[in-house]
Order: structure tokens, then sequence, then C-alpha cells
């Protein structure tokens, strides 16, 4: 089997400077042949579906000729499959949380650029969550949910006139406090580019609070 789960074929070895100067790199191993059409730097994020194919490389860091196919390969699309597999209550999210949680992120890169063209989002890793409640009364077995918040780490690709297609990586946070009073709740959302997720999960707690105390203090 092959490195994409299939059994690889022989075709005539390009000759492509870069690529033989990565195979150069990767003796033993493999180098991927990336779809310039959804990608402009080969060095960043590469979305899975933006790999054409792998060539094979031998011991002494040289093309073999053999070649394997991306099945995969086609336009990227979105991924949220971190964010919602995990067993954790988002029903503060509403019905659907990955389109909320995109629609957010929409909402902070047009708060940038006007027109702004999300063209996928993948979410990288399980994201990191916070809930917050109080029971009802001593004998209830419920608690009402208060406060929620979450840091969800993305690979991005968004388009802009001035800037063209961009490829982003950082971590989208989302703060909500006073979820059970109706009318009262409130929201906030922090796009954090270049930061690590632990870094961006640390801040949740004071960034929930924070928001907590400025409500509280709007309405006295």
């Amino acid at each position: 089997m092959g490195h994409f789960g299939q059994r690889s074929q022989r075709k005539s070895i390009p000759k492509n400077p870069a690529l033989l100067a990565a195979a150069a790199e990767h003796p033993g191993g493999s180098v991927a042949e990336i779809d310039p059409a959804y990608v402009d730097d080969p060095t960043g994020y590469v979305p899975p579906e933006a790999i054409r194919g792998a060539w094979l490389v031998d011991s002494s860091g040289k093309l073999t000729g053999e070649y394997q196919e991306n099945p995969r390969h086609g336009t990227p699309q979105d991924d949220f499959t971190e964010l919602t597999e995990p067993d954790h209550w988002l029903g503060w999210l509403g019905d659907d949380p990955a389109a909320a949680v995109r629609k957010g992120i929409e909402g902070s890169l047009r708060a940038q650029a006007a027109d702004a063209v999300v063209e996928w989002v993948k979410i990288l890793e399980t994201p990191r969550f916070l809930t917050a409640g109080r029971q009802p009364s001593e004998n209830d077995q419920f608690m009402l949910v208060t406060r929620a918040a979450l840091a969800a780490p993305f690979a991005l690709s968004v388009r802009t006139k001035q800037h063209g297609r961009s490829v982003l990586l950082g971590v989208f946070s989302w703060v909500a406090v006073n979820l059970s009073p109706p009318g009262v709740r409130k929201d906030r959302h922090w796009f954090d580019l270049g930061v690590e997720l632990d870094w961006a999960g640390e801040q949740l707690q004071g960034r929930m609070y924070e928001i907590d105390g400025e409500h509280r203090t709007a309405e006295q």
C-alpha cells in the first residue's frame, strides 16, 4: 500500500529544481506535490486536499519515479470535526456549532477587511472548553450554565481584493456570559494569529470574568 493508502505508479521524473532539492533533503522518504491552485506558499500550512500526490525518494535522496496519487486531491473543504466530535456540551452555540464558529471567524476577518471571503476553515485540534454555572437549588441535580467559552486552533484561507489569498494559522476564542437570564447574554470573540492553543486556553477564564465584570458594572 502507498502513502495515501493505494499502490504507487511509475511516472517520468520531472526536472523541477525545487522538487529535486526537496528529495535530496528527505532520503528514504517522500516529497509532496502541492497544487498551486489552492496554496501559494508550499512551506506554510497545506490542507490535505491541496496535495496532488507524493514522489517516493530513495536512500540517496533521489526520486525513484514512483508516484502515489492523493485520492482526496481537490478543492479544500471546511473541517470542524475536532470541534463537534468531543463529548462536550455546545448548546450555547445553537443548533449548528460549526456554522456558528465559522460565522464568528468570518465576522472577525470582515471587521478587518469588509470584502474578506473565507474559502475554507479547518479546526486543527480539540478546542479548549470552559463552562461555568450554578445550581437552581441545593437539592437540584441539574446545573444552569451561566458562562461558556472555547478556544479553537484553526487554519484557514481568506481572500481580499487588496491582499489576494492568505492562509492563516491561529486560535479563535469565543466567550459568552449571562447565558441563563433571558435577554442579557453577552458574547465576545478573539482572533489571535500565530499563538499556541495552550496560551489561548489559559486566557479563557480571565476573558470570561472580564466580560462578566463589564456586564455587572453596566447594570449598576
